[in-house]
């Protein structure tokens, strides 16, 4: 075939250059199933699992945030739990009341007595808050028998 052309520039025929030196150094070069990945594919184009980026200090770090960020997303809470829908709400609602009860202290402060009996009315008003979310919750929870 190169035979036909005379005098043919070889420049066509070499490698791609890459720009920047960073771009070949944070991404694997290869696949898991051996196939190379093509320039600037986030996955692979034979089997479709993603490129992994090599992780420096930084990219780790957040990485494992992410990973823990992931345990609590809502439907792993309620898998752990073995919570229905509803009751994983109202006992959210009934651990938000708690938390309330608990940074009305901090939030307020007491100057005479009149203020300390207000900031205790208000801690009841969220610790009963707390035990109506609770009961809904477990009035809310399906029976063994009903799943």
């Amino acid at each position: 075939m190169s035979e036909v052309i005379n005098k043919v520039d070889h420049e066509f025929w070499r490698p791609p250059l890459v720009v920047g030196p960073a771009a070949s150094s944070s991404m694997a070069a290869a696949c898991g199933c051996g196939t190379e990945f093509m320039l600037g594919a986030g996955f692979c184009h034979a089997c479709g699992s993603p490129r992994h980026l090599q992780d420096s200090p930084s990219q780790s770090s957040w990485i494992e945030i992410l990973q823990f960020l992931n345990v609590l997303q809502f439907q792993n809470i309620k898998t752990k739990l073995g919570l229905p829908t509803a009751s994983l709400i109202a006992f959210l609602v009934g651990v938000g009341c708690l938390l309330g009860a608990l940074v009305t202290g901090f939030v307020f402060s007491a100057e005479n007595f009149a203020d300390f009996q207000a900031i205790q009315l208000w801690r009841l008003e969220w610790l009963l808050g707390a035990v109506a979310a609770f009961v809904a919750g477990i009035l809310l929870k399906k029976g063994p028998a009903e799943n």
